[in-house]
């Protein structure tokens, strides 16, 4: 596990043993994407939404964004957005297209890299390969200030590679106690792995912000008891009606419905990751029940 990271860590950033001259090392030095994973212990917990309405955000935030579609196999962030790249990375590996071919425009001028079915290869490169790729991912560190890597659910190895590869680690859940278990399943296992990861959490589909302070606490101090891991909250997203809707219109929530609770909540997480001295929550004025009834006429 531990040196299919080390060979992901040198794909997603710059080879630094590569040799080069003074004044390109000073110009790398200068720029370095900051790398994201976000990732999940179980499916269906809304990662792949966030991730991609996190980055739209963030560009909001003049910030260049790149999300990089890690599900092996299935192209999720594609089907939200209703588009289906006619490349993946496997031809960039097979050396058919370069990266910038296979990289499409999102919304808010953010980039996807589709993965596809291809992307298990990466694990077993030959060395000329891996060196091939590392030129080709420079550029990209060279254009993006944030890399989203939205990951498989799950313990699978290609989701912990990924998850040990990425300096920063996002871990979203629900409030639902199969949801927390997993989650804490993600961040015991990728605590054994490597200590001191900067782990975050994200609470989604929320009914008000004290339930989701119960379940981040909840996690949180079974995490310092019982595995000596830290875990940072990141923020919650509010149970908005506007979610599903998107989803079936295949449009960004945080774009279509701009006003919307969960697309605030949204904002202010993106606020958070860029300056870490943002702690405001949005307040949610209204909750369970009546909140969804609300939101219907929105």
């Amino acid at each position: 596990m531990k040196d299919q990271a080390a060979r992901l860590r040198e794909l997603i950033y710059q080879n630094k043993s590569k040799p080069i001259i003074e004044k390109e090392a000073e110009k790398q030095a200068e720029k370095q994407a900051r790398i994201i994973c976000i990732t999940s212990g179980k499916g269906g917990v809304g990662k792949t939404n966030f991730t991609l309405n996190l980055a739209i955000a963030l560009s909001m935030q003049n910030k260049k964004v790149v999300i990089f579609d890690a599900d092996l196999g299935l192209a999720n962030i594609d089907v939200v957005l209703g588009a289906v790249p006619k490349y993946t990375l496997a031809d960039v590996v097979n050396g058919k297209k370069e990266l910038m071919d296979v990289m499409i425009p999102g919304p808010n001028g953010i980039k996807i890299i589709s993965g596809g079915s291809g992307i298990t290869a990466l694990i077993d490169l030959t060395q000329e390969k891996l060196q091939y790729l590392i030129e080709k991912f420079q550029g990209i560190n060279d254009y993006a200030d944030i890399i989203l890597i939205d990951t498989g659910a799950g313990l699978s190895t290609s989701v912990l590679s990924f998850a040990l590869a990425a300096e920063e680690v996002v871990v979203v859940c629900t409030p639902e106690p199969t949801a927390i278990t997993d989650a804490y399943a993600m961040i015991k296992t990728i605590g054994k792995r490597e200590e001191g990861k900067k782990l975050k959490l994200l609470i989604n589909r929320v009914e008000s912000v004290n339930e989701g302070k119960v379940a981040f606490e909840k996690l949180k101090n079974a995490c310092e008891k019982f595995l000596n891991v830290q875990i940072e909250k990141l923020g919650f997203l509010a149970d908005d009606i506007v979610v599903s809707r998107a989803v079936k219109m295949q449009k960004p929530f945080i774009l279509q419905y701009p006003n919307s609770l969960v697309s605030k909540n949204v904002e202010v997480i993106a606020l958070k990751l860029i300056n870490e001295y943002v702690k405001e929550e949005v307040s949610f004025t209204t909750k369970g029940f009546f909140h969804k009834v609300i939101s219907l006429f929105r």
